[in-house]
């Protein structure tokens, strides 16, 4: 019993904390003298960056909001 509800526990907690901009960011980092390019596997796109630290948001071409 307990472990159910750890484990209902745990999908609530991934779900409030998870970054849903990124959720299908996949960064793959290509190391460059000065820093890194960083690109997306999923929507490639890709972003100049330092080495080492992914990209918090998502870089790909969003429609323009309707209205």
């Amino acid at each position: 019993m307990f472990v159910v509800i750890g484990l209902i526990i745990a999908f609530v907690l991934i779900a409030v904390f998870s970054n849903r901009a990124t959720r299908y960011c996949r960064w793959r980092e290509r190391r460059g003298a000065e820093g890194s390019t960083w690109s997306c596997i999923h929507c490639g796109a890709q972003v100049q960056g330092l080495r080492g630290v992914p990209p918090k948001d998502c870089h790909r071409d969003r429609a323009p909001p309707r209205g």
